[in-house]
C-alpha cells in the first residue's frame, strides 16, 4: 500500500495524508479521523526512517533509567510513557517509547544518548541521580546540548539540573534532614546510616540532609555510623550487620532508600533485634511495598508517578517548562510503625 492508496480511500490529497501522518501541519479533526481510518483499513505502515529524515525528529522517545527492575525507576518510566502519546507525532500522533536501562554504567548512558541522537529522537527523559564525575558530566552535557540543537526536547526527572535541559528535581537534602530530625525527635542519638553508591548525587544529597540534622541538634557523628553500598536489599542487609559490628549500641538505622531499608530490617531480625523496640528503621522514596512491610516503613514519600507524568508532558510540549527551567519537588514524611523511641536501660 502506498500513500496514494490511503489518499484515495480517505478521499483527500496525498499531501493531506502526509500532513496527518507527519503531524507537522494543522488538519481538520474530521479529515484527520478519515485519514487514520483509511490507514487502519489498509494497514498502511509509515516509513519511519525516511520520514525522520524528512522531519526534524522521529516518533521515538528515549527514557533513560538506572535499573528498570527498581520500582523507583519503573514508576517514573511508566508515568512518562503514559504521557507521550497524543497529537503531534507521525502515524496518527503515536510515539514509540524506548526504555534504556543503563545498569548504572556511565559509558552505557553516553552510548544510549548517542544512539538516540542518531535516531533523531523527539524527546529524551533522563531519570534518577547523576554520576559525580566532572569528565562524565561534561560529556553528558555535550550530548544533551547536541540533542537540543537538533530539535530533541530534553527533560531530567529526579536528576540535578544542568544548563542543557529542563529539570524536575527532588529535594533529597530536605527529605533526608526531615527524616533524621523525626528520629532525633523521638530521642535517638546513635543513628547508623546506610548510604548508596558514593559516586551518585542522590547518595550525597540524602546523606548531607542526614548530617545537617545531626549537626543542628549538636550530635557529633561517629565515622563508624556510615556505610556505603548499592541501592538493593542485600546491600542493606550486609551494611546493617556491619553497623552492628561497629557499634552494637545503635538505636536507629536510616537507609538510603526503601529497598535498602527492607534488607536492614531482615538483618536486625536475624540478629535477634525487634523493630522498633530495639532499633528503629527508616527508608526513603515510599515505594509501594513500604506500607506492607512488617512493621510498615517510616519513609519519605517522593511523588514519583506525578513527577514522571509531568516530565512526559513537558517532553511532549503539552505543558510549559517551569520558571527558570527547574522545578524542585519536596518529599513528604510518612511516619509508620518502624520508628519509635529508643529503648531505655
Amino acid at each position: 500500500m502506498t500513500l496514494a492508496d490511503v489518499a484515495a480511500r480517505a478521499q483527500v490529497s496525498p499531501a493531506t495524508v502526509s500532513r496527518v501522518l507527519n503531524g507537522n501541519y494543522p488538519v481538520a479533526a474530521s479529515t484527520r479521523e478519515r485519514v487514520l481510518k483509511a490507514v487502519d483499513e489498509l494497514d498502511y505502515v509509515l516509513n519511519g526512517p525516511a520520514s525522520a529524515l524528512a522531519a526534524a525528529t522521529s516518533d521515538l522517545v528515549g527514557i533513560l533509567v538506572n535499573d528498570i527492575a527498581d520500582p523507583f525507576f519503573g514508576i517514573m518510566a511508566s508515568a512518562i510513557q503514559s504521557e507521550i502519546g497524543g497529537p503531534g507525532g507521525r502515524a496518527g500522533g503515536e510515539r514509540l517509547a524506548v526504555v534504556c536501562n543503563t545498569g548504572g554504567s556511565p559509558e552505557r548512558e553516553l552510548t544510549y544518548l548517542t544512539l538516540l541522537q542518531r535516531q533523531r529522537a523527539a524527546a529524551v527523559v533522563l531519570t534518577g541521580g547523576a554520576v559525580e564525575d566532572p569528565a562524565h558530566g561534561a560529556a553528558v552535557g555535550n550530548k544533551l546540548r547536541r540533542l537540543a540543537e537538533a530539535g530533541t526536547r530534553v527533560v531530567l526527572c529526579g536528576r540535578p539540573p544542568v544548563p542543557e535541559a529542563i529539570a524536575i528535581t527532588f529535594d533529597n537534602r530536605g527529605g533526608g534532614r526531615e527524616l533524621t530530625e523525626h528520629l532525633i525527635g523521638l530521642g535517638h542519638r546513635r543513628l547508623g546510616y546506610i548510604a548508596g553508591p558514593e559516586e551518585r548525587t542522590t547518595t550525597r544529597h540524602r546523606l548531607e540532609g542526614h548530617r545537617a540534622a545531626l549537626a543542628a541538634h549538636g550530635i557529633e557523628e561517629d565515622p563508624r555510623w556510615t556505610v556505603y553500598g548499592r541501592y538493593d536489599r542485600l546491600s542493606g542487609y550486609e551494611a546493617t550487620l556491619e553497623l552492628l559490628r561497629r557499634d552494637p549500641t545503635l538505636t536507629a538505622v536510616v537507609a538510603a532508600n526503601d529497598t535498602v531499608a527492607l534488607g536492614a530490617c531482615a538483618a536486625l531480625r536475624d540478629s535477634g533485634l525487634r523493630i522498633p523496640d530495639d532499633v528503629s528503621v527508616a527508608g526513603f522514596d515510599d515505594l509501594p511495598f513500604s506500607i506492607d512491610a512488617v512493621p510498615s516503613l517510616t519513609t519519605v514519600r517522593l511523588p514519583l508517578s506525578e513527577a514522571g507524568a509531568r516530565a512526559g508532558r513537558i517532553a511532549m510540549g503539552r505543558e510549559e517548562a517551569p520558571p527558570g527551567g527547574i522545578a524542585t519537588v519536596r518529599g513528604e514524611l510518612m511516619v509508620r510503625g518502624s520508628s519509635g523511641g529508643p529503648r531505655v536501660g
